[in-house]
C-alpha cells in the first residue's frame, strides 16, 4: 500500500523582511481570537549542514507543506503534502533530505490504520523519491528514521513493518540501509520476534534491539558488538509500562548513553556499560526535575547537550563549543536568552527562537562571522513581539500532602483578585505544562480569565514516584488534584472559587468530561477538545498499534476499572453545561470518543453543544479550526461563567 507521494509546485516567493530587533513591544490593546487562531510562519526550521538552506514546515490555506528555503535569497521550494501529515523532516547531507508523512488509510479488511512512509526530497526541491516503494507489503510504520550516514553520503537507515498481523515475523520491524537519492536499499537488519525499535551506533551498524517478550509480560532486549555478531538477549522488566535501562545512543568514541532513574528515582543521564549491560556513571541530572532528552550533533556521534524539564524546558549546553556559542547569542540581546534550535556544520549559523511565556517570539538567523541577527518568521504573526499576560509557577499542597506545581497565567488588564478562573489539565497524561508561550491559555487570559494548569499527580518531570502516585486515579485522585488547585488560588484571594470552569484537550478533555459528573459542584461548565469519554474503546483502538498491548497494559494500570470512571456510561450524571469540539481527521483520538459521549448527552436531556470540524487533526494544526474553537469557547464562557 502506498500513500500518494510529493509533489513539487511552482516555487513559493516568500515575502522578504527586514532585519528586525529582537527587543520585545508591549502589548495595550485587547487581542481578538484571530490573532491567537494565527499559525507559525515556520515550524521547526533546519539548517543544512552547510549552512546555506532551510528545511521547516509552513502552512497555506491551513493545508502543511515543506519548504526549503535558499539563505542567499533566491525563491524557496515550497512542497505540498497532498494531504497527508507532514511528520518530520532532517538534513541527510547538503544535497538531500529525508521526510515523513503520514495518514489514516484503509488497511486490511475492512479496517482503518494511520500509515507512515519516507519520502527522500532533493536540496532545490525539484525531485521527491519515493522510499522502499518496491516493497509492495509494507505495513502501518514506513519512516521510523535511525541514523543517517555523516561521511556526506545520501545513506540513511530505516525501521519497517512488512506485515499488519501480529502473529507473522514481518509485523515487527526489519532494517533497511536506504539511498535516499537513488532508492536503492539493502536489509540490513531482519525482523525478531517482539522487536519494536532498533538502535544503531554513529558507524551505521544496528547495536540493539528492544521490545517486549511474545507474552507481553516482559520487556525484551538485544545486543550485538558488531555488525556480523549475532544478537543476544539481555532480561528486562517485568513490569508492564516502565522501561527498562537499554543503550538509547551509541557514540562514535565508543561510549553508549541511557537515561533512566538515580536512587531518588529521578531521571539522569548516565553512561551505559556494554560489557555488563548495566548503567555506569551519572553524567548530568537536575535536581528536583527529570532529565527528559539528549541533544546529539546531527551525525549522533557526540553529545552536545541534555534537556532539562525544569520550570521552563532548556537545553544545557555539555559541549564548550555550543556553550560558547549559546553564551555569545545571549551576549547579544539584553535581558533574553535564544533557544539554539538548529546549527550549521561549522556553527558559523543557527536557528534561535527568542519567545518568553507571555510572547510568541520569532525565530532568527544568527551569522557568526558578521553578527547579523536576521528574522526568519514569527511564532504568530498577529500578536509578533509583543508581550501579554504574565505568566508564574505556583505550588499548592494536596488534599494528601502531596505538592504540585501548576503554571499560572493572570489577565494583564485586571488585578489579581477575585478572577473568573479556568482550569486547565494538560493532555497525556504522561506530560507536563512549564513557562512556555501558550496561546490556548493566552486567549482565556486576554478575555480576563485567571488559567491554571497543574502538573497533578500522574505527570512526567518530576521522578517515577510522582508519576506512579497517578496509577490507578485516572479520574479519582487526578481530579483531586485540580480542585485542590482551585481550593489553593481561592485562599491567596486571586481565584472566585464560585466562577471557575474546566477545559482541556486529549486527557485533559477527558478530565473535563469527568469533572462534570464527579466534581461539579466545583465548576460552572467544562469544555473538552479532543477527549476521551470511552476508556475500554480507548484500548481497543490502541491496540491496533504496534506495540498496543503493552499500552492496552499500561492504560488497565492507570485505570483497573475502566468502565467506572469512563464518562461515556454514566451521562445522566453530567451536571454542568459542556462544550464538545473534536476534529474527523483525529488520529491519535478518534472522533467517535466525542459523538457518542454527545449523542449520549443528548439523550439523556443534558446540556452540552457538539461541534465536528471536518479537517481538524488532534494538535490544533489549521488556523481555521483553531478559530473556531477559540470563538465556540468564548460564546460558551460568556454565556455560563462570563468575566
Amino acid at each position: 500500500m502506498r500513500l500518494k507521494s510529493f509533489a513539487v509546485l511552482a516555487l513559493f516567493l516568500l515575502a522578504g523582511a527586514p532585519a528586525a530587533s529582537v527587543s520585545a513591544q508591549s502589548a495595550t490593546a485587547p487581542r481578538s481570537a484571530e490573532a491567537f487562531a494565527a499559525l507559525p510562519s515556520l515550524v521547526e526550521p533546519k539548517l543544512s549542514p552547510n549552512g546555506r538552506r532551510l528545511a521547516t514546515r509552513v502552512f497555506r490555506d491551513g493545508a502543511p507543506y515543506l519548504m526549503i528555503m535558499p539563505l542567499d535569497g533566491s525563491a524557496p521550494a515550497l512542497i505540498p503534502t497532498r494531504g497527508a501529515d507532514l511528520n518530520s523532516w532532517k538534513w541527510v547531507n547538503d544535497d538531500w533530505l529525508i521526510v515523513g508523512i503520514g495518514d489514516r488509510t484503509p488497511f486490511g479488511q475492512g479496517g482503518e490504520a494511520y500509515v507512515t512512509r519516507a519520502l527522500g526530497v532533493s536540496a532545490d526541491g525539484r525531485t521527491v523519491n519515493p522510499l522502499l516503494e518496491r516493497l509492495r507489503d509494507m505495513a502501518q510504520q514506513g519512516d521510523d528514521l535511525i541514523w543517517t550516514a555523516h561521511d556526506g553520503s545520501p545513506r540513511v537507515l530505516i525501521s519497517v513493518q512488512r506485515s499488519i498481523y501480529s502473529n507473522e515475523i514481518k509485523f515487527w520491524p526489519q532494517v533497511y540501509e536506504v539511498n535516499v537519492a537513488t532508492g536503492r536499499f539493502d536489509l540490513k537488519v531482519d525482523s525478531h520476534e517482539g522487536v519494536f525499535e532498533w538502535i544503531a551506533d554513529a558507524t551505521g551498524t544496528v547495536r540493539t534491539g528492544v521490545g517486549m517478550s511474545p507474552s507481553g509480560n516482559q520487556d525484551r532486549i538485544l545486543y550485538r558488538a558488531a555488525n556480523q555478531t549475532n544478537f543476544r538477549n539481555f532480561p528486562g522488566k517485568d513490569s508492564a509500562g516502565n522501561d527498562s535501562k537499554y543503550p538509547r545512543a551509541i557514540l562514535a568514541d565508543g561510549r553508549a548513553l541511557t537515561i533512566g532513574d538515580d536512587p531518588n528515582g529521578y531521571s539522569v543521564v548516565y553512561e551505559y556499560n556494554l560489557a555488563s549491560m548495566q548503567p555506569g556513571r551519572v553524567v548530568h541530572s537536575s535536581a528536583g526535575y527529570d532529565i527528559d532528552g539528549v541533544r546529539l550533533d546531527p551525525a549522533q556521534t557526540r553529545l552536545l547537550g541534555v534537556s532539562v524539564a525544569e520550570a521552563s524546558s532548556s537545553t544545557r549546553w555539555l559541549d564548550p563549543a555550543m556553550n560558547a556559542l549559546q553564551v555569545e547569542i545571549n551576549s547579544l540581546v539584553k535581558g533574553a536568552s535564544g533557544n539554539i534550535v538548529s546549527t550549521s556544520r561549522d556553527l558559523n549559523r543557527s536557528v534561535v527562537l527568542f519567545a518568553s511565556p507571555d510572547g510568541p517570539g520569532a525565530y532568527f538567523l544568527y551569522d557568526r562571522p558578521s553578527g547579523a541577527m536576521k528574522q526568519l518568521g514569527f511564532v504568530n504573526p498577529a500578536i509578533q513581539m509583543a508581550k501579554l499576560n504574565p505568566v508564574r509557577m505556583v505550588r499548592y499542597k494536596a488534599r494528601d500532602g502531596l505538592d504540585i506545581e501548576a503554571v499560572l497565567t493572570l489577565p494583564r488588564t485586571r488585578a489579581a483578585q477575585n478572577l473568573p478562573l479556568i482550569v486547565l489539565p494538560h493532555g497525556g497524561p504522561f506530560a507536563r505544562d512549564d513557562m512556555s508561550w501558550d496561546w490556548w491559555t493566552q486567549f482565556l487570559a486576554e478575555k480576563g480569565y485567571a488559567v491554571v494548569q497543574p502538573n497533578y499527580r500522574g505527570s512526567s518531570g518530576y521522578g517515577t514516584a510522582f508519576a506512579e502516585k497517578g496509577e490507578g486515579e485516572w479520574g479519582l485522585k487526578m481530579q483531586d488534584d485540580l480542585i485542590d488547585a482551585i481550593s489553593h488560588l481561592a485562599k491567596q484571594g486571586i481565584a472566585d472559587p464560585k466562577r471557575v470552569c474546566i477545559a482541556g484537550a486529549s486527557y485533559g478533555g477527558y478530565a473535563a468530561m469527568r469533572a462534570a459528573q464527579s466534581d461539579a459542584s466545583h465548576y460552572r461548565c467544562a469544555i473538552s477538545y479532543a477527549g476521551v469519554s470511552d476508556l475500554k474503546r480507548l484500548t481497543k483502538d490502541n491496540f491496533r498499534l504496534l506495540f498496543g498491548s503493552k499500552s492496552k497494559k499500561w492504560l488497565r494500570k492507570q485505570a483497573p476499572v475502566l468502565s467506572g470512571v469512563s464518562p461515556i456510561n454514566s451521562p445522566e450524571r453530567t451536571a454542568i453545561p459542556m462544550l464538545l469540539v473534536h476534529g474527523r481527521k483525529d488520529t491519535r483520538v478518534t472522533i467517535d470518543q466525542s459523538r457518542h459521549f454527545a449523542a449520549k448527552l443528548k439523550g439523556a436531556g443534558r446540556d452540552v453543544i457538539y461541534i465536528e470540524q471536518p479537517h481538524a487533526d488532534h494538535h490544533f494544526s489549521r488556523a481555521t479550526d483553531r478559530l473556531e474553537f477559540l470563538r465556540a469557547m468564548e460564546a460558551f464562557l460568556r454565556r455560563h461563567n462570563p468575566s
